[in-house]
C-alpha cells in the first residue's frame, strides 16, 4: 500500500491558540471589574459604555465566544487534522473562519458597550452579526466536513462525533433564535413574541451550554487526556452511549429555565424530566474520561496538565449533577433568581472549560515549538492559584443564593414578610461578593501565569509551521457492513450518514418542544385589555434594553405567595404577546419590576436614575446621569411601529402617522408631574436660563430619555385589573 506524504497546518492552531489566551485575559478582566462593581457601584460613574448592564454581556460574551470558542477553534483544527490524517481541506476557509471569528468578536466589543444588544442571554449581538456569525460557522463546517471526506483513516474516533453534532446543533439553535426583522442598521426585533420568544431563547441558551460549552469541549476531551496521560480511553461502547444518548437528551432540557414562570406547564413538566435524564449520559462521559486516566494517578501527581484535566472534568461533573438537580421543581424554587445560579454557571465554565483549555494550551504549545515547557513549576502554581480561585469565587456565591432565597420567602406570624426591603438581602450578602471578586482576581493571576509561560516556551523554541506526516490512502471499499462490522463501527465510517442521524437526534426534542408553543393558540391565552406600548412606552423599553437593565432586574412574578405578596400579582402569559424580546431576566440583583407601574411616583423613578442611593439607601444600582441629559432619539419610532406591525402587533396607520405628537403629549404629562419636585423645577428653570444665556441649544425634559424609560416603567404590569378573573378570548 502506497504511503502519502502530506503536511499537518499549525498555523491555524497557534492562531487560535494565541486568540484564545488573549480573548481569555480579556474577558476575564471584564468580569472582574463588574464583580468589584457589585462592591463599588459608580466604580465607573457617568462613563455610559463602562455600566454594568452594558459590560455584562461583553464579558459573557468574551468568554463564551472569544475565548472558550477559540480554544475549540485551536482543539478541533490541531485534533482533526491528525485523528483523520488529513490536512484541513482548504487553507483559506481556515484563515476566513479565524479571521471572520476575530472581526465578530471585535463587532461585539464595539457594539455592546455601545449598547446594540437584543438582550436575549448568550445571543445578544443584533442581526448584521448575527449574519456574520452564521457565514463563518457555515465556513468552519465545510472545512470540517470536507477534510472528513478526504481523511486517510477510515473510522472516524470519537471526538469526530461530538464536533460534528456541535457544528449541526449550534448552526440550527443560532438561526433559529436569530430570527428577527431588522428596523434600522442596528436594531432589530425578535420573531417571536412573549411566551414563545422565551421558550425559544432558553431552548438556545440552555443548548448553547450544551453544544457551544460541552459537546466540543468533550471532543476535545477524548482526544487530549488520553494524550497527556498516554492511555486509551478507557471505554470505547461508553463513549458511544454518551454521544447518542446526550445529544438526543439535552436539547429538550432548555425550559427548566423557565420553571413557574407563564410558560405552559406541559412544556415545564417536559423539560424536567429531560433535565434529570441527562444526568446519566452526562456523568458517562465524566466516568470515561476520569477512569482513563486508570493507572496513570502517579503521572497525576507531577504533571500539571493532568491536573488542569481532572479539576475540568471533576468540574464538569459537579455542574451535570447540579444541573438536573436544580431542574427539579422544588429546588428550583429555592435557586432560580439567586446567585446560587452564577456559582453552578461558573463552577462549569472556570473549571470544566477554563481549565480543559488552559491543560490542552500547556500540552499544544511544546509541541507546536518542539521544545519543553518553560517551567514546570509555574504551571503548577497556576493550577493551585486558579484551583483556589474557583473555590472562593463558587462557595461564597452559593452561601449567598442560600441567604436570598431564605430571606425573600421568610414571614412573620402575622402573615407580612420579615424581609419587605428587598434591600436588607442585598446588604446580607456584601461579605460574599467581596469573597467573590477574591476568587476572580486569583484566577485571572493564574491566566497571566499562563501567558507569561506559553510567552517564554515560544522564544525558546522553533515553530513548525506545516509538519510533515505521512499516512496510507484510504482505499475503497464497499458501502455495505461487512462480515463481522458492528452497526456503529459501520457508521463511524459513513460522516454523511452519522452526521443525518445526529440532525434527527437533536431536531426531535426541539421540534416537539417549539412547534406546539408557536402554532397552538390555547398554549397563550389572549388578555383583551393587553394592548400595545405607546410610541414613547416603546422608545422606553428599548432604551431598558440598551442599558441592559434586565441583568439585575426579573419581569416574572412566580405563582409563590412570597413574590405575590413582595411584588404583586403573578405573570400571565397573555401579558406578554407584545413584549419582542420578552424580558423575564435570569437574576435579580434588584428587586422584580412587572408589577412597578404607579407603584412610585415619576419623580421617584427620576431621582432613582439620577442616584439610587438618594431613594433607597444601601442599592448597589450604578447612577445612569447620561438618561437624564440624553436627548431622546425619536427619528426611527416610526420605522421602529411599521417592522412590529410587520410581525403582527396592531398599530393602525393612524397611529404611526401620529407617533411623534403622541410622544410629545404623553412626555408633556411626565415632564409636568416632575415639576411638582420644588428640588427639580427650580434646577430645571436654572438649568434653561443658562442654556438661553449662553446660546446653548436646551432639550425640554419631555423630550430627553429618562422620561420615555419612566413612561415605559409606570406602564408595567397595569395592564390586567388583578381584581377580577382574567378571561381568554380564545
Amino acid at each position: 500500500m502506497e504511503i502519502e506524504k502530506f503536511y499537518y497546518d499549525n498555523k491555524i492552531v497557534k492562531k487560535f491558540l494565541y486568540a484564545t489566551i488573549f480573548w481569555g485575559i480579556v474577558g476575564m478582566s471584564v468580569g472582574l471589574l463588574l464583580a468589584f462593581m457589585f462592591i463599588f457601584p459608580n466604580l465607573t460613574d457617568g462613563i455610559s459604555w463602562l455600566s454594568f448592564g452594558r459590560l455584562r454581556p461583553l464579558h459573557t460574551n468574551a468568554v463564551i465566544f472569544a475565548f472558550v470558542g477559540n480554544a475549540i477553534f485551536a482543539g478541533v483544527y490541531y485534533s482533526t487534522q491528525r485523528l483523520l490524517k488529513a490536512r484541513m481541506f482548504s487553507d483559506a476557509l481556515s484563515n476566513i473562519n479565524f479571521w471572520g471569528w476575530q472581526l465578530i468578536i471585535v463587532a461585539a466589543a464595539i457594539t455592546l458597550p455601545l449598547g446594540f444588544t437584543s438582550s436575549k442571554e448568550y445571543a445578544e449581538l443584533e442581526w448584521p452579526i448575527d449574519i456574520a456569525i452564521a457565514v463563518v460557522w457555515v465556513v468552519f463546517g465545510w472545512n470540517l466536513i470536507a477534510t472528513i471526506l478526504k481523511r486517510r483513516q477510515r473510522h472516524m474516533y470519537v471526538a469526530i462525533w461530538f464536533y460534528l453534532a456541535t457544528f449541526v446543533t449550534v448552526a440550527v439553535l443560532h438561526i433559529f433564535n436569530s430570527l428577527a426583522l431588522p428596523a434600522t442598521f442596528l436594531k432589530s426585533y425578535s420573531a417571536y413574541a412573549g411566551v414563545q420568544d422565551a421558550l425559544v431563547q432558553w431552548w438556545y441558551g440552555h443548548n448553547a451550554v450544551a453544544f457551544f460549552l460541552t459537546t466540543p469541549f468533550l471532543g476535545l476531551m477524548y482526544y487530549f487526556v488520553p494524550k497527556a496521560a498516554n492511555r486509551p480511553v478507557y471505554s470505547y461502547r461508553l463513549s458511544i452511549i454518551h454521544f447518542w444518548s446526550l445529544i438526543f437528551i439535552y436539547i429538550w432540557a432548555g425550559p427548566h429555565h423557565l420553571l413557574y414562570s407563564s410558560l405552559p406547564d406541559w412544556a415545564q413538566n417536559l423539560g424536567v424530566a429531560f433535565s434529570v435524564m441527562l444526568i446519566a449520559p452526562s456523568w458517562g462521559g465524566m466516568i470515561n474520561g476520569l477512569l482513563t486516566l486508570r493507572g496513570a494517578w502517579d503521572k497525576v501527581r507531577t504533571d500539571p496538565i493532568l491536573k488542569f484535566m481532572v479539576v475540568a472534568i471533576t468540574g464538569y461533573g459537579m455542574a451535570t449533577f447540579e444541573g438536573p438537580m436544580l431542574s427539579l421543581k422544588n429546588i428550583n424554587a429555592i435557586g432560580h433568581f439567586t446567585d446560587w445560579i452564577i456559582a453552578h454557571v461558573h463552577v462549569g465554565a472556570l473549571a470544566w472549560n477554563g481549565f480543559l483549555a488552559f491543560g490542552m494550551i500547556y500540552w499544544l504549545i511544546p509541541r507546536l515549538f518542539k521544545t519543553k515547557l518553560y517551567s514546570i513549576a509555574l504551571a503548577n502554581v497556576h493550577f493551585w492559584v486558579g484551583t483556589l480561585g474557583i473555590i472562593l469565587y463558587a462557595l461564597p456565591l452559593y452561601v449567598a443564593g442560600f441567604t436570598q432565597a431564605s430571606m425573600w420567602k421568610q414571614f412573620n406570624p402575622d402573615g407580612t414578610l420579615v424581609y419587605g426591603n428587598f434591600l436588607e438581602t442585598v446588604t446580607e450578602i456584601m461579605p460574599m461578593y467581596w469573597m467573590r471578586a477574591i476568587g476572580g482576581s486569583m484566577y485571572i493571576v493564574g491566566a497571566f501565569i499562563l501567558l507569561y509561560n506559553v510567552v517564554m516556551t515560544v522564544r525558546k523554541g522553533s515553530a513548525v509551521t506545516d509538519e510533515l506526516a505521512e499516512a496510507a490512502a484510504l482505499p475503497k471499499v464497499t458501502k455495505k457492513r461487512t462480515a463481522g462490522e458492528g452497526y456503529h463501527t459501520w457508521l463511524e465510517r459513513r460522516p454523511v450518514k452519522l452526521t443525518i442521524y445526529a440532525t434527527i437526534a437533536i431536531l426531535i426534542g426541539g421540534a416537539v418542544q417549539i412547534i406546539p408553543t408557536l402554532l397552538v393558540e390555547s398554549n397563550i391565552p389572549t388578555i383583551s385589555t393587553v394592548k400595545p406600548y405607546t410610541p414613547l412606552e416603546l422608545e422606553g423599553r428599548d432604551i431598558y434594553i440598551r442599558e441592559g437593565c434586565v441583568s439585575c432586574h426579573s419581569q416574572m412574578i412566580r405563582p409563590f405567595r412570597s413574590e405575590v405578596e413582595r411584588y404583586g400579582e403573578y405573570s400571565k402569559a397573555g401579558e406578554f404577546v407584545y413584549d419582542r424580546p420578552f424580558l423575564w431576566g435570569s437574576k435579580r440583583t434588584g428587586p422584580d419590576l412587572h408589577r412597578i407601574g404607579k407603584k412610585y411616583s415619576d419623580n421617584w423613578h427620576f431621582n432613582h436614575f439620577y442616584d439610587p442611593q438618594t431613594t433607597s439607601a444601601g442599592s448597589i444600582m450604578p447612577r445612569y446621569p447620561w438618561l437624564i441629559t440624553n436627548a431622546l432619539d425619536k427619528s426611527n419610532t416610526e420605522a421602529k411601529m411599521r417592522t412590529l406591525v410587520k410581525l403582527g402587533v396592531p398599530y393602525t396607520d393612524e397611529e404611526i402617522a401620529n407617533a411623534q405628537k403622541w410622544m410629545e403629549e404623553q412626555g408633556a404629562a411626565i415632564e409636568e408631574n416632575l415639576h411638582t419636585d420644588p428640588d427639580f423645577a427650580e434646577t430645571y428653570k436654572a438649568d434653561k436660563a443658562y442654556a438661553q444665556e449662553n446660546g446653548l441649544e436646551f432639550v425640554e425634559m419631555r423630550n430627553r430619555e429618562v422620561v420615555a424609560v419612566i413612561a415605559y416603567l409606570q406602564r408595567l404590569g397595569t395592564d390586567i385589573n388583578v381584581k377580577e378573573e382574567v378571561s381568554s378570548t380564545n
